[in-house]
């Protein structure tokens, strides 16, 4: 089981989730995790799903699958797998603002330092809660709180604190651009009396430039300053982007994206350079022309099964 870990990563959980996925949440679009559609926006065209995934105060409803493998980890030069499960579900307050929830649920492939073998678990919960308004000008923006809840399954897969700090997100999306970023600082306010305090901040910034046919060039790298770290390992910082594309599987459309970082600093014994894979399942709202395409779809379906039962 570790040989396969170590060779192969969440990769495969990602296919799997996302074979399940499909199958499972394609009749769901039009009242997706139980919000009314008629609260949501249609973005009846690739270039506002463009935008809207973009934007991460997005009142679109979507679950991102993020697979990171960070490369040349610890003296052995081994590889971390973390594949983050991502749900963003929006919930309609009043006609004036929305509340934005970010939820990250990391499956962790941890490698030993010792150079054989390691530990797969899951890593701390990390929900987010942003109030923003629902008719943003040039700036859009959101504020609220985030959360690291210990549930690391092995004290190495996760700190060990219940953590909580203020979080924040601001952009703007001229043209083809959208230009923004995230940035959050949590302190530890309970937890196991052994471990180590936590006050540590998360500041990803994001720059997309969409194309035609649903394409788009984008780097969205993620930095982390470790204020408890002794000096040289306070950081980390990439540098670096990738491509993506917004597209259907059948009825379903989905965000597919890939990215290539190094670590300008990181702390000693971290990982120099690292790859993200995503696929992120997107739930607008259906106008009335999708709609009644599913229903055709759904019943084309049926007959199909329909004639199959008559012939056996």
């Amino acid at each position: 089981m570790n040989v396969f870990w170590d060779r192969c990563g969440c990769a495969w959980i990602l296919i799997l989730v996302f074979i399940f996925l499909g199958c499972a949440w394609l009749p769901a679009q039009q009242t997706a995790l139980g919000m009314q559609a008629e609260e949501r926006p249609a973005y009846t065209s690739t270039e506002a799903l463009q935008k809207a995934t973009q934007n991460p105060v997005s009142d679109l409803i979507s679950i991102p699958l993020q697979n990171n493998a960070n490369f040349d980890v610890g003296p052995f030069d081994r590889t971390q797998y973390v594949l983050n499960i991502q749900p963003i579900i929006p919930i309609h307050l009043t006609n004036h603002w929305n509340l934005i929830t970010r939820s990250i649920m990391p499956i962790v492939w941890q490698p030993y330092s010792s150079g054989t073998g390691g530990q797969y678990g899951t890593g701390d919960l990390n929900p987010t809660f942003f109030i923003s308004p629902t008719q943003a000008r040039k700036m859009i923006w959101g504020a609220g709180l985030t959360i690291v809840i210990p549930t690391g399954s092995n004290q190495i897969l996760g700190q060990g604190k219940l953590s909580v700090g203020p979080s924040f997100a601001a952009l703007v999306q001229p043209g083809h651009w959208t230009i923004g970023s995230v940035v959050n600082n949590v302190w530890s306010i309970a937890g196991s009396g052994g471990r180590p305090d936590v006050n540590q901040m998360y500041w990803q910034y994001f720059t997309s430039y969409n194309m035609r046919k649903g394409w788009y060039l984008t780097s969205q790298p993620i930095l982390t300053a470790n204020w408890k770290a002794t000096s040289g390992n306070v950081w980390t910082v990439p540098v670096g982007g990738g491509i993506g594309r917004i597209m259907k599987f059948g009825f379903q459309p989905v965000n597919i994206s890939a990215q290539f970082f190094g670590n300008a600093a990181h702390p000693s014994g971290a990982s120099p350079w690292g790859m993200r894979l995503q696929i992120a399942f997107l739930f607008p709202k259906l106008t009335p022309e999708q709609k009644m395409q599913l229903m055709e779809h759904n019943l084309k379906q049926l007959e199909e099964q329909r004639g199959k039962q008559v012939q056996r």
